[in-house]
């Protein structure tokens, strides 16, 4: 089946790339790989309707239906959880992506603002939407469990991971790690600094470590969020004890590769996540990971990656200890893991998004 021309939500298209953002990117790259012409909407300087200096928002309720209208697209797919427009455009189907519903699950790890925001919108969008993908089963049921009417449209699309095969070890990145000084042995943290991604206990982890004569070095890579104040104030009491703990914000995808390719252990007790695209990067990477036993994670990371409950400090500080003292269980954990992540590929993930785009055009073909 043909598919005509896509209008694709390109909202994070120039942002920082980082969760959608980069689901944005790698499924835009692997449709245009199999053909599909896109229509870039609403990126903020860069594609076809650029959005200058619209907020996201703004744009997607004042100025994305006229663009649509005026669209040679045979369908419009939003990518972003709820971010469909308001009204209808006439004679042109909706796809809708939902990551995770996260603000109606954890409500104290977001704005309530935000909240409402999402609420709200998530509940009109998935009403609108001709066919909705859930980017894991967890995610699928969370929806269904406060939208069960929208049953019949839903369908699961894994995300890939084979993006990060495009990073080599570049020059700049070594000589910026390098310049560093890191230890020859770290663990490594990756994503936001909020409540929701359990920094709290691979820091309470590291301590009790320490108090047993272990002191484990902690690179941490991610943005401020929403709570983050807390993991801030906790990490520099620990350095003012003597842990060398490196904050390195965000960093860009050459840097962050390069950093998990690097690292002896990635750890990654989330409470919960709608994918948990971190440690399945890790895994692709070598580097054995240490996750959570909530959310999507266990569905995602299966039998690849060593699993602790979120509340369990003594668990992950067993498990930092035996990956950085034994090589044995590091090439035990790397081996699975690889072979768990070499399930995820962008092409699998376009396939899909394919069939969900020949669902919602085929009455018209």
């Amino acid at each position: 089946m043909s598919i005509g021309p896509v209008a694709f939500d390109a909202s994070l298209w120039d942002e920082p790339i980082t969760g959608i953002g980069l689901y944005t990117h790698c499924l835009a790259g692997a449709l245009s790989a199999r053909g599909v012409a896109l229509e870039r909407l609403g990126a903020r300087v860069s594609g076809e309707d650029p959005r200058g200096t619209l907020g996201r928002t703004a744009y997607a309720v004042g100025r994305l239906p006229q663009a649509l209208r005026g669209s040679r697209a045979r369908l419009f797919h939003a990518l972003g959880n709820f971010n469909l427009p308001l009204v209808r455009t006439p004679g042109m189907p909706y796809v809708l992506t939902v990551h995770d519903v996260i603000p109606l699950l954890m409500p104290d790890t977001v704005s309530r603002a935000y909240r409402w925001q999402f609420q709200g919108w998530l509940a009109r969008s998935v009403r609108v939407a001709d066919r909705i993908l859930c980017v894991s089963a967890c995610t699928r049921d969370d929806l269904l469990a406060r939208h069960p009417e929208v049953a019949d449209k839903v369908a699961v699309t894994y995300n890939g991971v084979d993006h990060v095969d495009a990073h080599g070890l570049e020059d700049s990145a070594r000589d910026f790690l390098d310049a560093m000084g890191l230890p020859e042995r770290f663990v490594l943290y990756a994503g936001s600094l909020d409540v929701r991604k359990n920094v709290r206990q691979v820091l309470e982890a590291l301590e009790r470590l320490a108090a047993r004569g272990q002191r484990l070095p902690l690179v941490m890579v991610g943005q401020r969020w929403f709570g983050s104040g807390e993991v801030e104030s906790r990490v520099d009491r620990l350095r003012a004890q003597g842990h060398d703990i490196r904050t390195l914000g965000y960093q860009p995808e050459s840097i962050f590769y390069a950093l998990m390719r690097r690292a002896t252990v990635f750890a990654f007790p989330s409470r919960y996540e709608g994918f948990g695209l971190p440690p399945l990067e890790a895994m692709r990477l070598g580097t054995p990971a240490i996750v959570s036993t909530t959310g999507a994670t266990p569905e995602v990371c299966g039998e690849g990656a060593w699993a602790v409950r979120p509340e369990d400090t003594e668990g992950l500080a067993h498990a930092l200890d035996t990956l950085m003292r034994s090589e044995d269980e590091r090439r035990r954990w790397v081996e699975r893991g690889r072979a768990r992540a070499a399930r995820f590929t962008w092409a699998r993930c376009a396939e899909a998004t394919l069939e969900a785009y020949a669902h919602v055009l085929r009455p018209s073909l």
